[in-house]
């Protein structure tokens, strides 16, 4: 028997509920308020959606987002572009932009090496900081990835790649607490980690 009075309601509710954090009465909600909107309004939003979805691009230099082939950051300048911030996804950029405490640049990888989860060194933009790093002016690479087992050994990687270059290679400080993903930090701790921030070793 049908759950719903209409199939276009419940093709709606299931297309909602595949949205995370969402789950079947949510969306049904949602999709009731939306029924509700004036047709205008619910064509802007689905508008908007499909705009993103077609429009949105990645950086060229430092892989975000960005609505051009360079991002409003890596194109600013007023950056410091000597200096290059290593994160692990979008969220981390957004993050410590709202510090207000870094001023340089990014870099993106996509992730971070987990063999657990079949994510390899090449699966990530490993090669594309290289590159940068190789084509000069970097002075300082800054990790600001989560302190887990899969951030500490990407570092690691990627600390080895850049030791024969003449570039800095800092990272946060820990005032994350080891074991924390980097994306549920607070802006004030995350701030001073940067601002704290020590310089990167590793055994040659």
């Amino acid at each position: 028997m049908q759950s719903y009075p209409s199939y276009l309601l419940e093709n709606a509710v299931n297309q909602l509920s595949k949205l995370p954090g969402v789950g079947r009465k949510s969306a049904l909600r949602l999709a009731l308020y939306l029924l509700r909107q004036d047709k205008e309004q619910v064509n802007d939003f689905a508008q908007s959606i499909l705009l993103m979805k077609n429009e949105v691009k990645y950086c060229k230099v430092c892989k975000n987002i960005s609505d051009s082939d360079v991002c409003q950051i890596c194109s600013d300048p007023k950056r410091d572009a000597s200096t290059v911030c290593v994160v692990e996804t979008i969220k981390e950029v957004m993050l410590v932009e709202e510090t207000e405490q870094y001023h340089g640049l990014y870099h993106v990888l996509g992730g971070v090496i987990s063999p657990m989860d079949g994510i390899k060194p090449s699966d990530l933009e490993i090669e594309s900081l290289v590159e940068r790093v190789a084509a000069g002016g970097i002075k300082e690479i800054v990790f600001a990835l989560s302190p887990t087992m899969e951030g500490d050994t990407t570092a690691y990687y990627i600390a080895r790649k850049l030791k024969d270059f003449d570039v800095k290679i800092t990272t946060i400080a820990r005032g994350i607490s080891v074991g924390d993903e980097l994306q549920y930090s607070d802006s004030v701790t995350l701030g001073r980690s940067i601002l704290d921030r020590t310089e990167y070793r590793i055994n040659n």
